[in-house]
């Protein structure tokens, strides 16, 4: 058999074009603005409550395009992926060669589209893909290329001599791995109508526990997200060792690759309650030890790694609920997520500017630790099948 057909019917291809939209419009694009905030203040005099409002703006914007992803991806995925790549490729060109703080703040306002339609369109896709479907550990690994996102952006801030570069090649690579998606993506026969996906008042109820972990866990990681390299700056780092801890995020955030089986063993209650807590526990090591190199290296992997498979655990968490309605159940929980952190996001900057950041990171820690504890008081899915047939 030749080599150029070694990958038919293999799910990785598919899977890796996936994974490399999520680490454009999610560690490229979206959270990549907390990496390059301090570049941009310089440059443009953003402020620190303009930037927790821009960053809460963007997160608004995301909760909308994922809110028309919990209604469209069952119907139309690969349209949405189409518009998860134009929004995040046009807003970070905006970023790329905006004059003044005000057009820098709109276009990270729109480039977050992309994530929000990026995520319920691409677990649509992967359900609805021939070769994919068989493997629902594969929805984990491709949210998990928020990783390698992550340590691409902070790379191409120290090589590249703008910050104004990174916008620009992210609004590339969206772009490519989308066509690539659209290209490698086999769709399987269709399965059931959509009208037996739509949720339903028993399905919601089921989702309690997991929509206040998901909410909190938003809020308290927005000081990570928004002002985790501000932080470190403020504390005396470099620009350098501040860059390479940003690179510790997307680190941590890869490695849920390797540990997704061993996650997956906990169940999604027990993989929240850990990653969640790793989280919290990561943030209060940045409030008490920022201004300690090693420590705030060890917390940046440690906030990457808990993040990022705390929202893989969401993913596992709702189709546990109801496994046909995984798309829609993971974009709810995704707009929870990040409307929580709209809300922490100015919060922070609000706190922040009256009492310091570090005083701010320590009571986000608080917050992601309730989150985690949500887990602890959630029903084991035991009428799945019930709320399935609803």
């Amino acid at each position: 058999m030749k080599r150029a057909f070694l990958f038919l019917g293999s799910p990785l291809p598919v899977a890796a074009a996936a994974m490399a939209l999520v680490a454009a419009t999610y560690g490229l694009v979206r959270l990549a603005y907390g990496l390059l905030l301090p570049d941009v203040q310089a440059e443009l005099g953003l402020g620190v409550a303009a930037a927790g409002a821009a960053s809460a703006g963007a997160s608004v914007v995301y909760c909308l395009c994922a809110a028309v992803g919990f209604v469209l991806a069952a119907r139309l995925p690969r349209a949405l992926v189409a518009a998860a790549a134009t929004g995040a490729a046009v807003g970070a060109v905006g970023m790329a060669t905006a004059g003044d703080a005000t057009v820098f703040a709109c276009s990270a306002i729109l480039a977050s589209s992309g994530a929000g339609l990026a995520s319920p369109a691409l677990v649509a896709l992967l359900q609805r893909d021939r070769a994919a479907a068989p493997h629902p550990r594969l929805q984990t690994v491709v949210n998990a290329g928020t990783g390698p996102g992550l340590v691409a952006a902070a790379a191409l801030a120290m090589l590249l001599p703008d910050w104004r570069l990174v916008w620009l090649v992210a609004a590339v690579v969206a772009v490519a791995a989308a066509v690539a998606t659209l290209l490698l993506h086999r769709p399987a026969s269709a399965g059931g109508s959509d009208a037996a996906l739509a949720p339903s008042a028993r399905w919601l109820a089921a989702h309690v526990s997991a929509i206040a972990g998901a909410l909190l866990l938003g809020v308290g990681s927005a000081a990570a997200w928004s002002f985790g390299r501000s932080i470190l700056v403020d504390a005396g780092a470099s620009d350098t060792a501040s860059l390479v801890a940003w690179v510790g995020i997307g680190v941590g955030g890869t490695v849920v690759v390797a540990t997704a089986r061993p996650l997956e063993r906990l169940g999604p209650r027990g993989a929240w309650l850990l990653t969640a807590g790793a989280t919290g526990a990561a943030t209060a090591a940045l409030a008490a030890g920022a201004s300690v190199t090693a420590l705030s290296l060890v917390a940046c992997v440690v906030f990457g790694w808990g993040y990022t498979a705390a929202s893989g655990a969401l993913i596992g968490w709702t189709a546990s609920i109801d496994p046909g309605r995984a798309a829609a159940g993971t974009a709810m929980l995704f707009v929870v997520l990040v409307l929580g952190q709209a809300v922490g996001a100015a919060a922070i900057g609000v706190v922040a500017e009256g009492v310091g950041l570090a005083v701010a990171f320590a009571a986000a820690a608080v917050v992601t630790a309730g989150g985690a504890a949500a887990a602890l008081v959630a029903r084991a899915p035991r009428h799945a099948a019930r709320v399935a047939a609803d």
